[in-house]
């Protein structure tokens, strides 16, 4: 089962949103890689390089990890998915992003060839169906509470209110969004980074009344101190995101009890086994954690979901649905109703490429 071809396609996919915004940038598109591994017996897995900016992981540069690091896997047993993840640590510092479309991908391959599921890797599923948390991007008040209706009306419990550091109008979204909404929506906030430390303290004291779960990385990802703060001071349950940003960093969080969450995700932390092991250390440490955006096409989406399946301690709602706000997306396979993820049986991380499903379909 040795590694024989690896193949690297650009994946810019346009959202239906144009005008999709949060505080840090304007993301009218989507933008990645998708790695192809290939072993001598001809089976195939799939990973989703993300490009994320505000990692530090611009479109060329995660391109060119990608290059570097899978040059290094042909000839490689492909069943020795450990031995070379650690190699890959060895050869490049960071670069999670690109790293995690090879894990994903890896896994995805060991999967097939077993004609398992990816979560069967992980201890097998021990949770099948995922309630949705959707993003609200940045609008005015008025809009972000049609769009959260519209979403309500597909189903949708869950919602995350972008802000970007306005006190008074991040306020006013969310008074607006919980009066379109009524009493038994459930709301998040994400300020990415967006306010000061008294800023945060000052706008979720104004929100708690309409009654936020929680609020995700409200201060600049440097400021450990004012995130600890944050927490401190306020009734809401304080997340980290971008200051989650490695396997490292997330002990830190958890030692110093700086936050009472951390939003996992597989695209910054480098991989399924880098993520997984993240959420044993929260868990270790009585941290709650849950899996957050995971802003790509359905490929991306189904392996988070296959590492969320055998993650029994995930205490709220996840980000595995934002393929839904794609204007079309190359995979199929995932099944989503009334808002919430399903888990199916299928092997691998449970999708296809379009085109290879249908020329399944017309040789059938």
């Amino acid at each position: 089962m040795k590694i024989v071809e690896v193949r690297i396609e650009e994946s810019v996919l346009p959202k239906k949103d144009k005008d999709w915004k949060f505080a840090l940038a304007a993301n009218p598109a989507t933008e990645g890689w998708i790695v192809n591994i290939r072993t001598d017996d001809g089976t195939t897995g799939y990973g989703y390089a993300s490009t994320m900016n505000h990692y530090g992981a611009p479109h060329e540069a995660v391109k060119g990890a990608l290059d570097r690091l899978t040059k290094r896997l042909i000839g490689r047993d492909s069943r020795e998915i450990a031995s070379i993840l650690d190699d890959l640590d060895k050869a490049m510092m960071g670069n999670n992003q690109a790293k995690s479309g090879i894990d994903c991908a890896l896994h995805d391959l060991r999967a097939r060839q077993l004609g398992i599921p990816v979560c069967d890797l992980f201890g097998g599923p021990a949770v099948r169906k995922f309630p949705s948390l959707r993003i609200l991007p940045i609008k005015s008040p008025l809009d972000m509470a049609k769009n959260a209706r519209a979403l309500a009306d597909k189903g949708v419990k869950h919602f995350k209110i972008k802000v970007h550091g306005e006190v008074e109008e991040d306020v006013e979204r969310v008074k607006a969004i919980r009066a379109e909404l009524g009493p038994s929506a459930n709301l998040t906030i994400d300020a990415n980074q967006s306010y000061s430390p008294k800023d945060a303290i000052r706008a979720l004291t104004q929100m708690a009344p309409y009654r936020i779960d929680l609020a995700e990385q409200p201060v600049q990802v440097s400021d450990l101190a004012g995130l600890k703060m944050v927490t401190q001071a306020v009734p809401i349950t304080i997340e980290a995101d971008e200051a989650a940003y490695s396997l490292d960093q997330v002990m830190i969080l958890v030692r110093e009890r700086i936050v009472d969450a951390i939003s996992l995700k597989i695209t910054k932390l480098g991989g399924l086994r880098k993520t997984y092991a993240a959420a044993q250390i929260c868990q270790a440490g009585g941290v709650k954690y849950r899996m957050g955006a995971h802003v790509g096409p359905m490929l991306l989406a189904a392996h988070a979901m296959q590492l969320a399946a055998a993650l029994p301690g995930i205490w709220y709602a996840s980000e595995l649905s934002e393929f839904d706000g794609l204007a079309e997306d190359p995979w199929e396979g995932l099944t989503l109703t009334d808002g919430v993820l399903h888990l199916s049986d299928a092997i691998g991380c449970g999708v296809t490429p379009k085109a290879v499903a249908d020329s399944r379909r017309k040789s059938a």
